[in-house]
Order: structure tokens, then C-alpha cells, then sequence
């Protein structure tokens, strides 16, 4: 683990980096600017959500997409310099991807939430569960992701949208060397709480290891192997082996998807997110007839999964 100007490709203290294709402060849904002001006010550059909007329309500050610098991000995908991040390496390859760590449910920045509880939530991770995470995964050397995903999948995860048994399997292995490296009780019970009842953790994992997987294969002359699908609320756009760094982009869509009681499609924002690399990578929702609580959640049975996948396929 490491802070995010220190590591990422090309980050700079003036720059945001954001889920999906190249995107203009002017076309950016409400859930990413809102990502955006809580991310300045985290990092000190404003005072108030007002300061922070009339910095973020200004020419001061830049954007980029995540996937340009390396780096991978749920939702509105943010990421901004002051901010730890995971270091995730494709051994076979060489090439790194970067991933911040998961905030959880409820009211956080990736949702395009800046209350002063998220703020408090970014600084404590950044202050505390960094510190103790990077103490333990450097004493554990590191930390086999292919092998969590692949028995994560065994256990009912898609590793989207469910990530209960990788979250669950990394905390096994994270435990022993958290007690070895423990400086305080308080901190290393706290990490732990937090990750125990965040089952999203492990999607903060899942995504950049799907991507440094996906990306060991751009650059491949004529081929139209799609190594990239994003959406960032207003886009969406892939890129392929043999286009370099070009993206196709066409309109992010309303998903039709289970709302909470009392909010319909016509509430919704276009989709968005970073995400969509797992299913890149064929896992996801291309696997999710192996993941029945998903399924279920979506109304649907596995033998319905399976005949979406192979109309999708």
C-alpha cells in the first residue's frame, strides 16, 4: 500500500481521477461532481461544498480517467492525491493497477456523498486503517488475490456485486499478521470492525486485480479483445487490445435493477463505475449464476442467470 501521488502514473496534486471515459466538469452527473467537492474538501483544498464546486468548475483543477493512470475505482471512481491506495501487481506481467480502499454502504464518496461524516471516514482511513493495513501486508510479503477470487467464486461471490467470502477470506489472512504488527489494540479492533461489516472490502481488490489481468493484454496489433468497459454516469465507453489508449464511448443507460421501496428507473442516474471490469474479465455478472444470492436479490433463479448469459454471450 502507498498514498496515491506517490505511486500512481502521472498524479499530481491538482489532479482528480474518476471512474470511466474522459469527462468534462460541464457534462459530469450529480453523484460524480459530488465525489468531487467531498474529495477537495478531504484534501484541504476548500472549506465548504460551495468553495469546492467553484474550484472544481475552474481550470485549476484536472480530471482524468482512473483506467489512463493505472488505477481503478468504484462508482463515481474517485481518486484523489492524498489518498491511500492498494498496490496491486500482475506477477506474470509486470504492470501495477492501483485501487483505493472500500468506504462501505450507506453515505460515502464513491455514491457522491461529502457530509462531514464521510469526510471524518476518508481522514480515519487515511490516518488509521491505512497505517495498520500496510504494516500487515507488508509483513505478510504479500497477498495472492488470483487464489481468494477463484475459491471467493467457489463460495457463492461473483465478485461484483457480492464480495461476503472475499472479504471474508482476506481477513483470514490478514488476521495473524495484524496481531504480529499491532502498535495499538484500539486501532488494529477498529480496522477489523470495519472491514468485518463492510462486505464490499474485497470489490477494492477484486477490480484492480481484473485489471491488471486486462491490461498485460493491450497493445495486441488488430485485435478487438475488449479490455476495458466503464461508465462514468453520463458515458459509456470500452477500449480494445489493438486501439491504444482510443475509447468508444455511447450513452451510459438507466439500468433496469431492483430500487429501494418508493423510487422507480425514473430516479435513477445513469449507470457508473469503474466496476464493469470484473465483468470485463468474464467474472461478475458473467458468473453470477454461480453466485445465488445475487441472483435471488435480483428476483430471478440461477437457470434464468445462465440463459442472460448466454444471450449476452
Amino acid at each position: 500500500m502507498g498514498i496515491a501521488r506517490d505511486l500512481i502514473p502521472g498524479m499530481h496534486d491538482n489532479l482528480i481521477l474518476h471512474a470511466g471515459p474522459p469527462i468534462t466538469w460541464d457534462r459530469m452527473c450529480g453523484p460524480m461532481r459530488g465525489a468531487i467537492i467531498g474529495a477537495l474538501i478531504y484534501e484541504g483544498k476548500a472549506d465548504s461544498p460551495e468553495a469546492a464546486e467553484e474550484l472544481a468548475a475552474s481550470a485549476e483543477i484536472k480530471y482524468a480517467p482512473c483506467h489512463e493512470h493505472s488505477a481503478i475505482g468504484p462508482m463515481a471512481g474517485i481518486i484523489s492525491p492524498s489518498m491511500p491506495v492498494f498496490i496491486v501487481k500482475n506477477e506474470t506481467f509486470g504492470n501495477y493497477c492501483y485501487a483505493t480502499q472500500n468506504e462501505g454502504l450507506g453515505k460515502v464518496l464513491r455514491y457522491g456523498a461529502f457530509s462531514k461524516e464521510v469526510i471524518e471516514r476518508l481522514r480515519w482511513m487515511e490516518t488509521v486503517m491505512y497505517p495498520v493495513l500496510k504494516l500487515a501486508i507488508k509483513d505478510l510479503g504479500s497477498i495472492d488475490l488470483s487464489s481468494l477470487i477463484a475459491q471467493a467464486l467457489h463460495m457463492g461471490d461473483e465478485v461484483h456485486n457480492r464480495n461476503r467470502a472475499g472479504t471474508s477470506l482476506l481477513i483470514r489472512q490478514l488476521a495473524p499478521a495484524l496481531l504480529r504488527t499491532m502498535k495499538n489494540s484500539a486501532d488494529t479492533t477498529d480496522v477489523l470492525k470495519f472491514i468485518n461489516g463492510n462486505d464490499h472490502f474485497f470489490l477494492n481488490l477484486s477490480m484492480p486485480a481484473a485489471k491488471a489481468v486486462l491490461d498485460a493484454a493491450r497493445n495486441v496489433p488488430g485485435s478487438s479483445l475488449a479490455v476495458v468497459m466503464s461508465r462514468n454516469g453520463t458515458d459509456f465507453g470500452i477500449q480494445l487490445s489493438g486501439s491504444g489508449d482510443r475509447w468508444f464511448t455511447g450513452p451510459a443507460l438507466v439500468p433496469d435493477a431492483l430500487y429501494f421501496p418508493g423510487y422507480t428507473k425514473a430516479d435513477a442516474n445513469p449507470d457508473i463505475g469503474d466496476s464493469a471490469i470484473t465483468e470485463t474479465a468474464r467474472m461478475g455478472w458473467l458468473c453470477v449464476a454461480a453466485a445465488p444470492a445475487i441472483v435471488q436479490l435480483l428476483g430471478g433463479s440461477a437457470t434464468d442467470a445462465l440463459k442472460l448469459y448466454y444471450v449476452h454471450v
